[in-house]
């Protein structure tokens, strides 16, 4: 092929959400330099503003889809791109913003009173950035490179309070157990690459369809490895061993962001190189993604329900374990697609929008509390109602979201929706299972609800309550409240994500 007929078009609007983030994020860092240290809250807001801006680039990209750095040498329908622009993209990258926007709102107090500002703000936008680049990727190169934008600022992030052990040693493990999964990843595209001679996931899709004999071991091993690294990324059992501590180890907001931000990132990977590249290897990756996905919730919700709630930072390690248990129930609908179609897809995008505001929101007002129990054990939330009625209502709706329980019904919608997906697949073992597991959930989740609403123990202790941590408790309760109003929408929006 002659190299000077490969000209890469350029679409700056579809680019432009990701490229504006990380531009603020270098604009951060840099004022960081100059600004007095009165001025240091400056930081923050523009950081918010940033984030704000770029999701309002997203609006002019809904009407179609969009590609470029496009290979020019093929028509415009089939041609090779590099980053394109579909309703999956812009969901996955409303949620990253979104999900971004809110750990912000509850990181300006931090910043202020614990944490060093410009570097906090440069590495969380920088991290936004490679997440929301991540779903519009369409080869495995940058696919990875991505991947690594989102997870490499995020390690600094656990280790953000300098002086504090706990901190530098979940920061530490976080970063072994991502180093190793980006190595086996690379291994797995490598093989993948050597196999097909290709990196654009469209074209590996029909390259994987005629490998010739002698590279069939080669090209199998590259997709078991590629699943691998990505099941790292997802904190699928048993490459879970990383999560408890790391969200004890660092700061609240930074725990909520990879909850959530960081699983989108693990998720949207995973369903782009199974159902996009690798079709035509399903009998592989899906049996193996249906027992990951059992393993994975069975595992979390145990770990959760033996939580003793007079423990230090209980309180964060049952969300630590019920966010694997969530693990588990956004991999079924991709295990489903192996055995079905990709509208299975569509199930995991919708939990993880609900999963993303309530998860989000449980956080924000475990930040609250922390501020006068810095040891956040589950039994700091007993009576928490008599102190503050309305924070115990919002609390108490989060967890019942999460549970699947009315008055919560986005929540159960999602979960009906994943078990359905289970269902129509033919998993009827794993939609069992899961069944199973949420009675489970049920136990913990309304354990901690209740404990909300019961007699107090001695006087609680009052603080002052910062304005962005209230404001980010009040949008995610607000969105919360009107998804549970109408579910339908954000079911109808996920179903249209397709490819």
């Amino acid at each position: 092929m002659n190299p000077t007929n490969l000209v890469q078009s350029v679409d700056w609007l579809a680019i432009a959400p990701p490229t504006l983030t990380a531009v603020v994020a270098l604009a951060v860092l840099v004022a960081d330099l100059f600004l007095p240290e009165r001025h240091k809250q400056l930081l923050g807001w523009t950081a918010i503003a940033g984030l704000v801006a770029s999701i309002a680039l997203l609006v002019p990209l809904r009407a179609g889809n969009r590609s470029t750095f496009c290979l020019t040498t093929e028509p415009a329908a089939t041609a090779a791109c590099s980053y394109t622009v579909d309703r999956f993209t812009l969901v996955i990258q409303l949620l990253v913003f979104g999900g971004a926007l809110l750990t912000a709102l509850l990181s300006l107090a931090d910043t202020r009173e614990k944490l060093p500002a410009g570097e906090y703000w440069f590495l969380l936008l920088s991290s936004a950035a490679g997440a929301a680049l991540l779903p519009a990727s369409r080869d495995l190169a940058t696919l990875v490179v991505a991947l690594e934008v989102a997870s490499l600022p995020a390690f600094a992030l656990v280790g953000m309070r300098r002086g504090d052990r706990k901190s530098s040693e979940a920061a530490l493990k976080f970063f072994l157990s991502s180093v190793t999964a980006t190595a086996v990843t690379l291994l797995g595209v490598s093989f993948v690459y050597a196999a097909t001679g290709t990196l654009h996931l469209t074209e590996l899709a029909q390259a994987l369809d005629g490998v010739p004999g002698q590279l069939e071991t080669l090209a199998g091993a590259g997709v078991a490895l590629t699943l691998v690294g990505f099941a790292f990324k997802t904190a699928a059992v048993p490459f879970h061993f990383w999560v408890p501590d790391t969200y004890v180890g660092a700061p609240l907001p930074v725990a909520g962001y990879l909850s959530v931000v960081g699983k989108a990132v693990g998720f949207t990977g995973l369903i782009l190189v199974t159902v996009v590249a690798f079709p035509s290897y399903a009998d592989i990756w899906g049996p193996a993604l249906a027992v990951l996905a059992a393993l994975t919730m069975t595992v979390g919700n145990v770990a959760a329900l033996r939580q003793v709630s007079t423990r230090a930072w209980s309180a964060v390690r049952l969300l630590a374990w019920s966010s694997v248990a969530q693990a588990g129930y956004l991999l079924v609908p991709i295990a489903a697609a192996a055995y079905s179609s990709d509208d299975q897809i569509g199930a995991t995008v919708a939990y993880a929008l609900m999963y993303a505001v309530v998860n989000l929101g449980a956080f924000a007002v475990a930040a609250l509390v922390a501020r006068t129990h810095p040891e956040n054990r589950i039994a700091d939330y007993r009576g928490l109602y008599a102190a503050s009625p309305l924070l115990a209502l919002t609390m108490g709706f989060f967890l019942l979201n999460l549970a699947g329980l009315p008055p919560g019904i986005i929540g159960l919608f999602a979960k009906v929706t994943v078990f359905s997906a289970a269902v129509d697949a033919g998993l009827g073992w794993l939609a069992v299972i899961m069944g199973v597991n949420v009675v489970i959930g049920l136990y913990y989740y309304l354990r901690w609800t209740a404990l909300l609403f019961r007699e107090p123990v001695g006087e609680r202790p009052h603080a002052r309550v910062p304005a962005p941590i209230t404001l980010a408790v009040g949008l995610a309760a607000v969105v919360g409240v009107v998804l549970s109003g109408y579910p339908q929408f954000v079911l109808r929006f996920a179903a249209d994500t397709l490819f």
